[in-house]
């Protein structure tokens, strides 16, 4: 019963032509802007984050200290929230499989 259900679920998303537009669209192109698109995009904020997070996460803190303005608050408060947790691994294999899809 679940498994039919599966199966034609399955099966109706393979054949739907609204879905298919939607990836074909979604795709990167095969040019050299579509590879760096990705690497710039997916791979160059993660290789900073895994080698320079706790840096530049104490660098934001200490300015935080520092700086009473709301803008610049702001700005140091969002440089804490992107690299204090370090890269991800979920954005790097995000990166990898969009690399393979465009190499495909």
């Amino acid at each position: 019963m679940i498994r039919e259900k599966i199966a034609t679920a399955a099966y109706r998303l393979k054949h739907n032509p609204a879905l298919r537009r939607s990836l074909a669209q979604m795709k990167p192109k095969k040019t050299v802007w579509g590879f760096l698109g990705i690497v710039l995009f997916f791979f160059v904020p993660e290789i900073i984050a895994f080698a320079w997070g706790a840096d530049i996460t104490a660098y934001a803190h200490a300015q935080m200290l520092d700086v009473p303005a709301e803008p610049l608050a702001t700005w140091y408060e969002l440089l804490v929230m992107l690299f204090e947790e370090g890269g991800s691994w979920l954005n790097l294999g995000i990166g990898f499989a969009f690399l393979l899809w465009l190499f495909l």
